[in-house]
């Protein structure tokens, strides 16, 4: 589980930013019981956060962030070795963050009998500038490893591997490992490719973990991914009854789906009028909602069954408010998300801030705000910062701003905008016309 995230100087972010998935108080809401104790009280993990802010606040870059670390932990031992230096977008509105490092860092906490993990790493554009990995066994720090590229050899070098094998510390083969790691290459991916069981398993998180799923541009190979599991002969029967409840539930008209055996390709069964059924070919009859939300059952699908993290940037552009609630609702049902999967989207849909309608499906410690400063950064921080009233209507209290995050934009000022550009035509006109 993803308890904690931080990032600096990528894209829009420029100072330091975190994000936490820490509850803070457990037991209460929608919060996941963990094993994990701060001073003598229980740790408990949402399953659910929303990010909301106006458009260029940074959103997207958030959630950008986590998929790059994902990114850089799963490819810079091969790919990152056919070019210079190392991939990176650090903020460019200030020249002086080139020559600055960018931040990741994760908690996470994984196994059978789960230990908390903290992992990170700082990149400059020639190499990688630091690398660690703390483990938390029975809440006790153990540092495996700590890696800073210009540390004096008087002091040990690049690489320190502190703690012993016996104290809980790196049980693996630092003098194979550390003569092939690249100096623009992940520690964690080196070894983890030459097979070390510890950094092996940590990888795999991030194998595994932060799907990004984003509006319009992937909806084809999302669409790929939901037929794939129709296809699947060991688990096609179970997700195709899942999908057929979950799209007529979204009141498509739909209650079958045929999938062709040879091809895979398939054909929703549709309701006439007088009780019979049709069916209509998916790539040219069905409409553009019901492409939406089948390409975005496949990966929330995929993401429960495996218990893992889903990212979606702009819910609010796949689904229609309803829907967008409903799929908040499953990830923090305890019944339909028995594995702890975890979602994590960006939206402007203020509805799910609590409505007539949808009732309030975040606790407010799930909401978080984007909002950029006057100098282009980023700023993130959580909607209790903003100090709402227990009784307060946070719907309306974002659209008119009272958290940050929301456009400043005055009633009429955008058609002002286009009326005064207009009267300048108007008066252009008339001078070329008496000219």
């Amino acid at each position: 589980m993803l308890l904690r995230f931080r990032v600096a100087n990528h894209r829009s972010i420029r100072d330091e930013c975190e994000l936490s998935l820490v509850a803070a108080v457990a037991g209460d809401g929608m919060a996941r019981s963990t094993t994990l104790r701060d001073q003598d009280q229980e740790v408990a993990i949402l399953p659910v956060v929303g990010v909301f802010g106006a458009n260029a606040s940074g959103k997207t870059n958030l959630l950008r962030a986590l998929f790059d670390m994902r990114d850089a932990v799963r490819t810079s031992f091969a790919d990152w070795a056919t070019q210079a230096g190392v991939p990176r977008q650090p903020f460019k509105l200030d020249p002086a963050a080139a020559e600055e490092t960018t931040l990741y860092e994760v908690d996470l906490l994984l196994g059978v009998n789960p230990v908390r993990y903290t992992y990170g790493f700082e990149l400059s554009d020639e190499r990688v500038e630091a690398e660690w990995l703390h483990a938390y066994p029975d809440g006790r720090r153990v540092v495996w490893f700590d890696r800073e590229a210009d540390r004096p050899e008087e002091e040990g070098g690049e690489f320190l591997f502190p703690a012993s094998a016996q104290s809980g510390g790196f049980r693996g083969h630092p003098d194979v490992l550390v003569p092939v790691t690249r100096p623009n290459a992940l520690f964690l991916s080196t070894g983890a490719t030459l097979n070390d069981p510890q950094l092996a398993a940590l990888h795999r998180w991030f194998i595994d973990n932060l799907w990004l799923v984003t509006p319009g541009a992937d909806v084809k190979a999302r669409s790929a991914w939901t037929q794939r599991l129709l296809a699947d002969p060991k688990r096609g029967k179970d997700y195709k009854a899942w999908l057929v409840e979950l799209l007529s539930i979204a009141d498509l008209g739909i209650n079958g789906i045929d999938v062709d055996s040879k091809s895979g390709e398939i054909a929703l069964q549709h309701r006439t009028a007088d009780g019979d059924e049709i069916a209509l070919d998916f790539l040219t009859e069905e409409s553009l909602g019901t492409h939406s939300w089948f390409a975005f059952l496949g990966p929330m699908l995929s993401v429960l069954d495996a218990g893992t993290v889903l990212l979606v940037d702009e819910l609010d552009s796949s689904l229609h408010p309803t829907l967008a609630a409903e799929v908040v609702r499953l990830f923090q049902d305890a019944n339909s998300n028995p594995r702890g999967a975890q979602l994590l989207f960006t939206t402007h849909d203020a509805t799910l801030l609590g409505s007539a309608v949808l009732d309030r499906p975040l606790a407010r410690e799930q909401v978080w705000i984007t909002s950029k400063k006057s100098s282009g950064e980023t700023e993130l921080y959580p909607l209790a910062a903003a100090r709402p009233g227990d009784d307060e209507d946070l719907e309306r209290g974002y659209l008119r701003g009272r958290y940050g995050g929301a456009p400043r934009v005055s009633v009429g000022e955008i058609t002002r905008a286009l009326g005064w550009r207009e009267k300048e035509r108007e008066r252009e006109r008339e001078a070329k016309a008496s000219a």
